[in-house]
């Protein structure tokens, strides 16, 4: 073979190589996306400085502390129902690889342990096209789970959505506070019943213990290494990462919610199991976490799992 014939079989090679190249990286025509979120709670917008009434099983009225969780693997969905991968922006701050934080706190009032900045869209890149619905997952991916939070890349340096390297991140740390209830709704029957007559102070004393703090904290559970201080050598048993599949969603014109009413419906939030942590901090035995992972879709003792209620789409107002 002459040295003409190599150049064009270089040639051929080269432009065969770029082809397959460009089909595998989807190198043509691009629109950026953005994906908005908010929070809700008793019917109104989330925000830190408010309080809310009607929350959880016992109608109580509570404070906001935390709102913040990590989403992952994001697609849109074409009008046949395929998958299409939004490429997120790597901003340095809120989002890094298949990972975005969206933050919906900002510090003030009950918030007081978070800080001011927020994250309230995923951004990135798609194909052209039009798309009709949503796919993501609420958590981080297991290669990027468990790490060192003091070397990792923001967002996965928020040391607050850490655990520790064997349970790795909080996937989700949403937080209120149960106000003390009125010594009228005590005795009407909202709290426990009122202690027996020449017991005059015990009411009071059953108001102030309702005065409490309920923590939701999803993550991994049963992942591999009994050393706290030591990331799991194989995935963990119940990854915890919560399927959010919505298949009328517009990016321009949609926001996602996350419903508190929705994920604290079937929960005393001023009241918790003996012996275990505030909320539902993801614990196998806690029962304070069946209705929480129920409201998630996701499988917990006994039950299978099914369809997550808390994320939904509606209209931008």
């Amino acid at each position: 073979m002459n040295t003409s014939t190599l150049c064009k079989v270089a040639v051929v090679g080269l432009l065969l190589f770029i082809t397959s190249a460009k089909a595998q990286t989807g190198t043509g025509p691009t629109q950026p996306v953005a994906i908005t979120f908010a929070g809700r709670l008793a019917g109104r917008p989330f925000t830190c400085s408010s309080q809310y009434e009607g929350v959880g099983t016992k109608m109580d009225t509570v404070t906001p502390q935390d709102l913040r969780f990590f989403v992952s693997d994001v697609d849109l969905l074409d009008a046949n129902g395929a998958a299409v991968p939004v490429g997120l922006d790597q901003d340095g701050v809120w989002q890094y690889k298949s990972v975005a934080l969206v933050d919906l706190e900002d510090g003030t009032g009950g918030c007081r342990n978070g800080n001011a900045a927020m994250h309230t869209a995923a951004t990135g890149v798609v194909p052209a096209g039009h798309y009709v619905g949503l796919r993501f997952f609420v958590g981080v991916p297991y290669e990027l789970d468990h790490g060192d939070p003091l070397t990792a890349p923001s967002p996965l340096n928020m040391t607050a959505m850490f655990w520790n390297w064997q349970f790795g991140y909080k996937f989700i740390r949403a937080e209120v506070t149960a106000l003390p209830l009125p010594q009228s709704a005590i005795n009407a029957g909202n709290a426990e019943p009122p202690a027996p007559a020449g017991n005059a102070s015990a009411p009071v004393e059953k108001s102030k213990r309702r005065s409490s703090g309920f923590a939701v904290h999803i993550g991994s559970t049963g992942c591999g290494n009994a050393s706290a201080t030591m990331a799991p050598d194989h995935e963990c048993k119940r990854p915890n990462r919560v399927l959010v599949a919505l298949s009328q969603f517009d990016p321009a014109k949609d926001v996602v919610i996350f419903d508190l009413d929705k994920l604290l419906a079937d929960s005393d939030v001023a009241k918790n199991s003996p012996n275990t942590p505030p909320g539902c901090m993801s614990g196998e035995n806690d029962p304070d976490c069946i209705p929480i992972m129920k409201a998630l879709g996701l499988p917990f003792q006994d039950s299978p799992g099914g369809e997550q209620v808390v994320f939904y789409a509606e209209p931008k107002q």
